[in-house]
């Protein structure tokens, strides 16, 4: 590129919520090989770009970084027609002034209602309304070693640590991952990876537990997302359904790039199951990339109070409760075709159950 013609990009600042940062579109883009880059333009339908306005981009082998620094000037020099390059160039501003979002930005009841208003046309901000599904679940045996070791090792942190009352979120995390390690124990070719970034169109940060199917040496796929809070559930509700909504759109551009070129024109649809929880409180989320659904009308409840230290047989039956939403959860979404079409029909099952 001519430098003339080429105007000096400048990174956009980025910003800080918490401890979590938002990055800017543009951090994204720069990323992107020039397949990921036709990929991501052409979800833009007000780009209007037709098959010979890629295939420029494909020839002239166009990558993010370059397409955030080319002029109008530059696309007409590749032969681009005059429309679509004012359109490319002034896009490429857009990007970078646009900022992704993060998680834990939301953090009030009104925030919870926009986004369940703006992006999922639920009517208000009660959990409630979500429609509601009946979670797979798979049978885990109180006599294997697993289970057992799961027991033992809650009993051993309510006797070094101390009830979950007024705990904070640290010491109820304590709780989940032992739950969420047991539930992966039971099943194969899983992994957990805690404080993983996640980038999606619009929403970044990092979540608590991300649990990932190895697909091969280099790809793996995400299928459920965890979230651990304190309390205001609700909140965490809010901010699971962004990440996983995150999952998805990380999940569908990995999958693009291992699709054959007689499957690129497949519709893109997956599904990722969320987990929120206290320690205590467990709600079961499954978001798909045309709907969401969750368990807020079904109480799963673990009582991690001392009097199990005396009597564990109430901690026993609810922690098999809830470990059996887990590795069914888990395992639907480990053993199911990675084909888009297949998945869909899997959610049509699943959500017809009553």
């Amino acid at each position: 590129m001519s430098s003339e013609t080429s105007t000096p990009y400048t990174p956009a600042s980025t910003v800080t919520f918490g401890n979590n940062e938002t990055v800017s579109l543009a951090d994204e883009i720069k990323k992107y090989k020039t397949k990921e880059l036709i990929d991501f333009l052409c979800k833009e339908e007000d780009l209007e770009l037709e098959e010979e306005d890629l295939e420029i981009i494909r020839k002239q082998r166009v990558n993010g970084r370059d397409f955030l620094k080319t002029t109008k000037e530059e696309f007409l020099s590749y032969g681009m027609p005059g429309g679509p390059a004012k359109r490319l160039a002034d896009f490429a501003k857009e990007c970078k002034e646009r900022k992704l979002k993060a998680f834990s930005s939301y953090k009030t009841k009104a925030d919870l209602e926009k986004v369940l208003q703006e992006d999922y046309k639920i009517s208000s901000g009660d959990i409630t309304l979500i429609p509601q599904f009946k979670p797979v679940t798979c049978l885990v045996d109180e006599n294997s070693p697993e289970f057992k070791l799961c027991i033992d090792d809650i009993l051993r942190r309510i006797r070094n640590m101390g009830p979950v009352v007024d705990s904070n979120e640290a010491m109820r995390c304590e709780y989940i991952s032992t739950i969420l390690h047991t539930a992966l124990s039971l099943l194969e070719g899983l992994i957990i990876t805690p404080q993983m970034k996640i980038t999606g169109e619009i929403n970044t940060g990092r979540e608590d537990y991300a649990i990932k199917k190895i697909l091969d040496d280099l790809l793996e796929e995400i299928i459920c997302i965890t979230e651990g809070k304190q309390n205001q559930a609700t909140m965490g509700i809010c901010q699971n359904l962004l990440q996983c909504r995150s999952a998805c759109d990380m999940n569908i551009n990995m999958n693009k790039k291992k699709r054959k070129v007689d499957e690129a024109f497949d519709p893109d649809y997956d599904y990722v199951y969320g987990i929120v929880s206290t320690g205590t409180d467990w709600y079961f989320i499954l978001h798909s990339t045309e709907g969401i659904y969750s368990t807020s009308r079904t109480e799963y409840r673990i009582s991690l109070t001392e009097d199990a230290l005396k009597d564990d047989t109430e901690l026993r039956k609810n922690v098999k409760r809830v470990l059996e939403v887990i590795v069914g959860l888990l395992k639907d979404r480990a053993v199911g075709s990675e084909e888009p079409a297949t998945k869909k029909r899997r959610v049509e099952e699943i959500i017809k159950k009553k």
